[in-house]
């Protein structure tokens, strides 16, 4: 499996498991909530995103760089979006 699709699993099941198997709009929300908190997270998420999609449009590979950095970025935005999940649980909301 190549790295790309792994990091993708990897994050879709993390996120399922952190939801408790269910997309549960409550935990949604408190995400959400907790986001409005932590707004510089909740900017670096989307900047993560515009750079992904910006490198994915890109004609060329940034010196074969461009795959590792779009992969890199997916594990990034993971990761802040599971430590605002984990503020949130913690939080109790």
């Amino acid at each position: 499996m190549n790295r790309r699709l792994f990091s993708l699993v990897l994050g879709s099941v993390l996120l399922f498991a952190l939801s408790g198997g269910t997309a549960a709009p409550q935990s949604r929300r408190a995400v959400r909530e907790e986001a409005a908190e932590h707004p510089r997270i909740a900017r670096a998420i989307r900047e993560l995103n515009d750079a992904i999609e910006y490198m994915e449009k890109a004609p060329h590979d940034f010196g074969g760089h461009k795959a590792s950095a779009i992969s890199a970025s997916r594990a990034a935005i993971t990761e802040l979006k599971l430590a605002l999940a984990y503020r949130a649980r913690r939080e109790g909301k």
